[in-house]
């Protein structure tokens, strides 16, 4: 069993969607990062690697009972003992995992830089374990409140948390079916189409709205956000709270 010590984390727990576990130069001052003293290397092929980075499935029971204790968290001079805790890299890249003591990667984190490269030389000219898994039966379905990649890659984290956030309201305005909401929201969006607007159905409203918001995110996008989640309370917390924080970035020599 290969290890590595020393490893800072900064878990993010629940997420089923790889672009949510935030890379290093996106960590923020008030996430917990944490220090783990030792946490093994498992190196595994592609497949298994991007099953784990983008699901919530069960992991491979061989594998869990190979891990089982070996890693350990560094907390007040104490080393505390993690029962599944474990570096998954198919030699490109590497992610640390946690299960709380599930089946499951409940909680994932990258590395930083410095200790990736590390990872990735451990297991250089070496061939990757092979784990058999229960591979989803479907293609992994995409919604509204956990788009697709292509529609969250390459945007920042303040954008992928506010576009969560409008996708929210619109689910809620999906849900209220409000014509006369949706076409106020529409036209603020799309003006030129006022005279259009006001004939569509809600459905056709909807869809329009939806297939134009959710590609790529602009002052457009943080605009309309901003006036939808204005005086509701639980979404306009959502917004302040989001406009408050600030990548940190820490030394990675």
């Amino acid at each position: 069993m290969l290890y590595v010590h020393d490893i800072w984390v900064n878990w993010f727990e629940g997420e089923e969607n790889g672009y949510n576990v935030c890379q290093f130069h996106e960590w923020r001052k008030e996430d917990a990062i944490e220090l783990l003293d030792q946490i093994p290397v498992v190196h595994v092929e592609e497949e298994l690697y991007n099953y784990i980075e983008n699901n919530m499935q069960d992991l491979p029971k061989i594998l869990l009972e190979q891990v089982y204790q070996r890693a350990y968290l560094k907390k007040h001079h104490k080393r505390i003992s993690l029962d599944y805790a474990f570096v998954v890299t198919d030699g490109e890249h590497a992610l640390a995992v946690d299960t709380l003591g599930y089946e499951i990667p409940v909680r994932k984190s990258r590395l930083i830089p410095r200790q990736e490269r590390l990872v990735l030389d451990l297991v250089k000219q070496k061939v990757p374990m092979t784990f058999s898994f229960k591979r989803p039966i479907r293609h992994k379905e995409h919604h509204l409140l956990s788009l697709e990649p292509v529609y969250m890659v390459g945007l920042t984290r303040k954008e992928r948390q506010l576009k969560h956030l409008l996708m929210l309201m619109i689910d809620q305005l999906n849900q209220s079916q409000r014509i006369d909401e949706l076409r106020y929201w529409l036209t603020e969006w799309k003006p030129e189409l006022y005279k259009k607007i006001q004939v569509m159905s809600f459905n056709e409203g909807y869809e329009l709205l939806l297939n134009e918001v959710k590609s790529g995110w602009n002052s457009k996008h943080e605009e309309l956000c901003e006036k939808m989640a204005k005086g509701q309370p639980f979404f306009e917390r959502l917004w302040e709270m989001e406009q408050r924080k600030k990548n940190v970035l820490k030394g990675s020599s």
